[in-house]
C-alpha cells in the first residue's frame, strides 16, 4: 500500500508569519483566456496582458524619472531659498507700473511696480508647500481609511466605505468653490478644503489593494497562528500598500497645486500670499489682457504651474513603474 505522504506531489510551503512580507506582483487587468494571470505573463506573450498600457523600454522610464526628479529638485530649491535667487523683494515697489521686460526687470513689473520675476520665484514656495501639505494630509487620511475598510468587515467599515463613495461622486470643482466661499479666503482654508476633498481616491485604491492582499494564503496562515490584526496590518499588509501610497502622494500633490492655482485665480485664496494663482488673479483684475502685459505676467506663471504639474506626473509615472512589480513584467 502506498503511503499517502508519498503521492509524488510537491508540498506547499507555508509562509512564516513572523517574517516581514515582500509584496508579490498583483494583477490589475484580469487573466489570460487560458486562466493564467495577465500580470504574470511574459512580455509579448499575449495581447491580453495590460490592455491599454503601452509597453515602454525600461531606460525610457528611467529617463522620465530623471527628468521629473531634476525638475522637482530645481523647484524645491527655489521654494527653500527664494531670497537667494530673487533680485528684489516681491512686496516692494521697485519700478514703474507695467514696465516691459528689461535688464533691470527680466519679466517686467506689475500694475503697482513690483518685480514679476521676484513674485514668480517667491510664488514657488506657497504653491509647492500647499500641494505637499494637502497631499500629506489627504493621503494619510485616505491610507488609514483604506486600511480600515479593506481589512475589517464590520458595520463601522461599511459606513466609512459608503462615505468614501459619497465623497467620490460629488463634483470636485463646484464642491471646492462652495466650501471656499463658505469658509472664506485664506491659505489655511484652501489647504483644509483640498485635503477634505482629495482623500477619497487614495482611500479607494488602498482599500482595493488591501482586499487583494488579505485573501492571500500567508495572511490566513498568520491568522491561524494567532497573529493579531495590528501585526498583520503593519507586518504583512502595509509593505504591499506603501508603494501605492507613495505614488498617490505625488499624484495628489500635483492635483492640489493645480487646484490651489484655480482657487487663487478665482479670488478664493489668500490675496496677501505670493503664489502663482494670485499672480494670475491680480493680472486678470488689472486688465492685462487689454494690452501686451499678459505676455510677461500671465504666461510665466502659467508655465510654472504647468512645469510643476508635469514634473510631478513624470515622477509618479517612473515611481509607479519602479515600485509596482507587475508593470515590469
Amino acid at each position: 500500500m502506498s503511503d499517502l505522504g508519498m503521492s509524488g506531489e510537491e508540498e506547499t510551503a507555508v509562509p512564516d508569519p513572523a517574517q516581514p512580507y515582500t509584496p508579490p506582483a498583483f494583477p490589475q487587468h484580469g487573466t489570460e483566456p487560458d486562466g493564467r494571470n495577465a500580470a504574470l505573463a511574459a512580455p509579448g506573450d499575449s495581447p491580453w496582458a495590460f490592455p491599454g498600457k503601452p509597453r515602454l523600454p525600461s531606460h525610457l522610464y528611467q529617463f522620465v524619472g530623471l527628468v521629473g526628479g531634476v525638475l522637482f529638485l530645481f523647484l524645491l530649491l527655489l521654494a527653500l531659498f527664494p531670497a537667494a535667487v530673487a533680485p528684489y523683494d516681491p512686496a516692494e515697489t521697485v519700478g514703474r507700473p507695467f514696465s516691459p521686460p528689461s535688464a533691470d526687470f527680466p519679466l517686467g513689473t506689475n500694475d503697482i511696480g513690483q518685480d514679476l520675476l521676484s513674485e514668480l520665484i517667491w510664488g514657488t514656495r506657497a504653491s509647492l508647500a500647499t500641494g505637499l501639505i494637502v497631499s500629506l494630509f489627504a493621503v494619510t487620511l485616505g491610507t488609514v481609511a483604506g486600511l480600515i475598510t479593506g481589512y475589517y468587515d464590520n458595520a463601522g467599515s461599511t459606513v466609512l466605505q459608503r462615505f468614501i463613495d459619497l465623497t467620490l461622486v460629488l463634483p470636485f470643482l463646484p464642491l471646492v468653490i462652495l466650501l471656499s466661499a463658505y469658509l472664506g479666503a485664506g491659505q489655511r482654508n484652501v489647504i483644509l478644503i483640498l485635503a477634505l476633498v482629495s482623500w477619497a481616491v487614495p482611500a479607494r485604491l488602498v482599500r482595493s489593494r488591501v482586499i487583494s492582499v488579505k485573501n492571500q494564503p500567508y495572511i490566513e496562515a498568520a491568522e491561524a497562528l494567532g497573529s493579531g490584526n495590528k501585526r498583520i496590518l503593519f507586518t504583512h499588509i502595509w509593505p504591499a500598500v506603501r508603494s501605492l501610497v507613495l505614488v498617490q502622494f505625488v499624484i495628489v500633490a500635483s492635483a492640489a497645486i493645480l487646484a490651489e492655482a484655480s482657487l487663487s485665480f478665482l479670488g478664493l485664496g489668500d490675496p496677501s500670499a505670493k503664489s502663482w494663482g494670485t499672480m494670475l488673479y491680480f493680472a486678470q483684475a488689472s486688465g492685462v489682457f487689454l494690452g501686451d502685459a499678459w505676455l510677461w505676467w500671465v504666461v510665466p506663471a502659467g508655465l510654472m504651474i504647468t512645469l510643476t504639474v508635469l514634473c510631478l506626473v513624470l515622477l509618479a509615472y517612473a515611481l509607479e513603474y519602479r515600485l509596482e512589480p507587475n508593470l515590469r513584467r
